[in-house]
Order: structure tokens, then sequence, then C-alpha cells
């Protein structure tokens, strides 16, 4: 039998967790043929000399929404591996989106997702209005890594509220029946499930809340009851301190639907170390009570990337309600950063900072990456280490510097995760998913699309946290499983052939580099992967180990069929 692609020699991690095994895995017609001693010819054969061939890497949490509009490709994931990608989460998707708001969605999103706003504003293509019309345009255009989409809390809400989705709680009886409706849309044209979010940290242009922040319980109720009522879809939010487990649990036991929870009140942090493994426990005991409720877990340090123009990570604060307002008007900011009473609020702030927020005061979270080359020493050194370097307090020392460089300085935020010993814990927890990428989304700094590199660098080789066969099913088969994604997720005969060639002694990820490849010129970080030797999306190759394969059509599929 002659089959389309032949890879030999390989050691084959399957994804469903056994331990590796060498043989051949052979591919026809875009699914798995054949997984063992394989006889017989093929139209390609690959010598995989050793390497390990595992599924494609499977991420639950992206924000390409926007991206795969202008480039198919998605990238830099296929070239981490990543065969499948779950878009619109949080809520922060672009369909549905009338015309004459399409402005309005691209502020938001620009803000809450750290996207490029001249890049959103020139480079997505309008070519639909509707959740359907959208899936029909991803169809067209032929990604190059399956995708599955969720319909959005936040943009049904400003498709039918409008402006006032951002500053009226309560929906009519009318609009609240039309947000229920436009669910279901989603659902009949093949959505995942349903996303929303909570976090007091998700603010959009001008600092206003994201609509979905604002909302009520009944409104959210019914919109995740949706998911019940058809019988299949997961729902997942950024849960903010607001909707905790239990809250979380009670929705599960009132559709019988899987929940999946997203904060950061779930990570690491020194100054809570117990909290977050607190919060996996809960969820475990929901699991046990038959109801899934799931936290989405990072293997990754925890990374913000901002300025003082737009400092969402800092908007919890009261001091920058003042900031919120002026909607990045920099020589009204520059008033505001000067004023010794702000300073001082804000010290106050941090003081007694609120349940849920990023950050709490720990100046040696926050690296600098300074505009101006005369201050190039600076870059990557924190705040705490500047400011005691030259004997200011650090808020002073900030906002001086900031100002000093026409409020153009960057900003990261490592916040949380930043400890191995306390994210292993979490990490190894059976109500927890790795996930969380979040790629597509708050480019100007950072890129953390390699997560399953790292995991397989970082967590299994240099630390053996996982062996590699726990650390492959945890990227593919645990979360195609919890997502009920059919058919992948493992090498095995009939399901479809996505899989990732690597090699278990370099796999990892490079550094950041930046490339001005956005719309309008617009610059973003990406990451390259270490160690990757090809990546194959329904048995078509979409990464050679040193470049994109070219195709008029990307072998993504558009993902619109799930397990119940």
């Amino acid at each position: 039998m002659s089959h389309d692609l032949l890879i030999r020699n390989a050691l084959i991690v399957d994804g469903s967790g056994a331990e590796p095994v060498h043989g051949d895995v052979a591919v026809s017609g875009g699914r798995i043929a054949q997984v063992g001693k394989v006889d017989g010819a093929a139209s390609q054969t690959i010598d995989a000399q050793g390497l390990a061939l595992s599924p494609g890497i499977v991420d639950l949490h992206t924000h390409f929404d926007a991206q795969i509009t202008w480039d198919r490709g998605c990238s830099p994931s296929p070239s981490l591996g990543v065969t499948t990608a779950v878009i619109g989460n949080c809520g922060f998707g672009i369909a549905p989106c009338p015309p004459d708001q399409r402005e309005m969605l691209m502020k938001n999103l620009s803000v809450v997702e750290g996207m490029d706003l001249n890049s959103l504003l020139t480079g997505v293509n309008w070519d639909f209005e509707s959740f359907p019309q959208y899936m029909d345009l991803l169809r067209r255009i032929g990604p190059d890594l399956n995708v599955a989409v969720f319909a959005g809390h936040s943009v049904i809400r400003t498709a039918v509220m409008g402006e006032q989705a951002c500053t009226r709680a309560e929906p009519t009886s009318d609009e609240l029946a039309r947000m229920t409706a436009l669910v279901r849309e989603a659902m009949d044209a093949g959505a995942i499930g349903f996303a929303s979010s909570f976090s007091p940290n998700h603010s959009g242009y001008g600092g206003v809340p994201m609509p979905s922040t604002i909302a009520g319980d009944e409104e959210l109720a019914a919109m995740v009851g949706v998911l019940g009522e058809v019988g299949r879809g997961v729902f997942m939010s950024a849960t903010g301190p607001r909707a905790t487990p239990d809250y979380m649990e009670r929705l599960a036991q009132t559709t019988g639907r899987p929940m999946f929870i997203s904060t950061v009140l779930s990570m690491y942090h020194d100054s809570a170390p117990e909290r977050g493994l607190a919060m996996y426990d809960r969820c475990a005991q929901a699991i046990d009570r038959g109801n899934e409720v799931y936290i989405q877990t990072s293997c990754q340090p925890l990374s913000f990337d901002f300025d003082m123009v737009s400092p969402y990570v800092l908007y919890s604060h009261d001091a920058f309600e003042r900031v919120k307002e002026v909607e990045g008007d920099r020589e009204m900011l520059r008033e505001i950063y000067v004023q010794p009473a702000m300073r001082e609020r804000f010290r106050q702030n941090l003081k007694s900072p609120a349940e849920g927020i990023l950050f709490y005061g720990d100046w040696s979270q926050i690296e600098i990456n300074p505009a101006r080359p005369e201050n190039a020493a600076f870059a990557q050194r924190n705040v705490a280490q500047l400011a005691a370097e030259h004997g200011k307090d650090p808020v002073d020392w900030l906002l001086d510097f900031v100002l000093s460089e026409n409020l153009e300085t960057g900003l990261v935020g490592k916040f949380f995760n930043n400890r191995d010993e306390g994210v292993a814990r979490l990490l190894r927890h059976r109500a927890g998913v790795v996930t969380l990428s979040d790629a597509g989304a708050h480019l100007t700094y950072l890129c953390d699309a390699g997560f399953g590199m790292h995991l397989l660098g970082h967590w299994v080789r240099e630390t053996g946290t996982f062996t590699l066969a726990e650390a492959v099913r945890r990227l593919t088969s645990h979360p195609a499983d919890l997502y009920r994604i059919p058919d992948r997720g493992r090498i095995k005969a009939g399901n479809w052939a996505d899989m990732l060639l690597f090699d278990p002694e370099q796999v990892g990820i490079g550094k950041l580099r930046a490339v001005d490849d956005l719309p309008g010129g617009g610059r973003r970080m990406i990451r390259d992967g270490l160690g990757v030797h090809g990546v194959w999306v329904n048995g078509q190759m979409t990464w050679d180990g040193r470049q994109a394969v070219l195709r008029e059509h990307g072998p993504g599929q558009v993902l619109d069929r799930f397990n119940a």
C-alpha cells in the first residue's frame, strides 16, 4: 500500500501518556493510517533518525481573531509546534460586528489585548458582520493550523448595546433576548463554546471597562445557559475574584457543561503562595462531584507589556482614575504624573491593594525597555534596582523617568508564576490544563506563543518536573479531550495527522526578536522554536524546521463539530 507520507525511525510519543516507542507513522488522506512497523512505499518518506514525533500542540487560549484575517499562518504559532488554536478567548472576538461599531471594537481590543491599533484599523478584513459569516471568511482564508472559535460575551454585548455596552450594567429584556439569540446563532455555526470575562484588569480604550466585566449574574447565566440548551460547548472566563470556583461549579451544575477558569488569582505569587493551589483543590472537589471546573494553567512566568500612556495593569488602583479618563492625551498625562498628590495616592493604593489586581507593589517585577538610546543601559533592569541606585522612591523614579522619555518607555511586568517550586505544584495538578499562550496579543514587548516549547524544554529536560510522555499528553490529548475536540491530540490510526517532530535534547524557545511585519508597518515581538524539525497539519507540512511551507490554501480546518 502506498501512503502520502511515511515518517520512519521516530521516537513516537503518542499523546496518550504511554511510554514512547520507536517506530514509523504513515499518513494517507490527511489522517494517520498506520503506527508501528510500516511496510510499503509513500509519496514522501522522512527518516526521523530517532527524533521525537508527537501530536501537534493544542493551544486553548489565543487571540488570533484579528490577525488571522491578514495572516492565515497565525505566526509564530506553527513554528512553535501548534497545530490547533482556539480563538475568541475571554469573550474578546471580532464577530459579530455591525460596520458602525468596527472602530470602537478595535480601539477596545487594542487596549485589553495590547494590540497595535493602527494595524487593527488598517489590517482586519471586514468581509463579514455575523458570526456565521466570520466562520465562512476563515474557511475562505484557509488557515495554516486548525482553528476553533468562541462566541464572545463582550463582542456580542457590544453588537447589541453599542457604546452603552461598556457603561450600562443592565440590558433590557429585549437586549438580553437578542444576546442569547446571538450565542445560539454562533453555536449553530460551529462555535466551540462561549467565553467571557469578569476580570477587573480588563479595560478598554480610554480605561472604560470591557463590556462583560460590568454584566450581571443573570445576564451571564442566560448566555452560558445556551450551552446547556444545545447540549454542547465549553465555557471559559477570565474570572477575576468574582467568578470563584464555587460560582463556576454552579454554572457547570446548571448547564452540564465544562467550565474553564483563567485568572491571576490561580497563579503562583510570593505574597500568597498557597492561594492558587487552594483554587485548584476546590476545582478538583467540584470535578469529584461530577461538575467539570478546570483552571487554565501557564507554564511560563506571566508577563504584561504596557506603558504609562495606557497603563492598563495599573487601572485597578484608584490613583489612575483620571489617567483612564484622558484617553492617552499625553499633555494631560504629563500634568497628572507630576502631581505629588497622584503619586502619594498611588503609594497608598499599594499599601492596601484590592484582591484580584495585577500589581501589588513589588517593583522588582517591573522591567524597563527604554525608548531613548542614551538610556540603553537600563534595558531589562527592574524599577526597584534603578530607583535604589538613584536614591528615589520607586513611584517617583518611574514617573520621572517615563516623563523624561516623553512617555515612550516600554514596561514589562512579571507579576505571577515567577518561582519554579511554586508553579510546579500547579502544573502537575489534575484540575489544571496547560495553555495560556495569549498568542496574537500583547505583541509590543513579549511573545508567549511558545509555551509548549517551554514545557518540553524547561519542565521536562531542565527540571524533570514531567516525563516527556506526560508533558506531551498535557499539551495534546488532554486539552483536546477537555474541549471535546474529536480525532486530535493522539498519534493513533484514524486520527487527523497533526504532528510535531522535535529533538528532546534541543527543544525550547529562542530569545525575543522584533519584526516589522504588522499591517501599516507595525512592530511585534516573536520567538523562534528551538529543536523543531517539522510540523504537519492534517498531513501537510506547515513548518520545515527553518521556515513556513506556503501554499495557496492552508491545510488547517475551521473546526465546527465537537463531541458532546
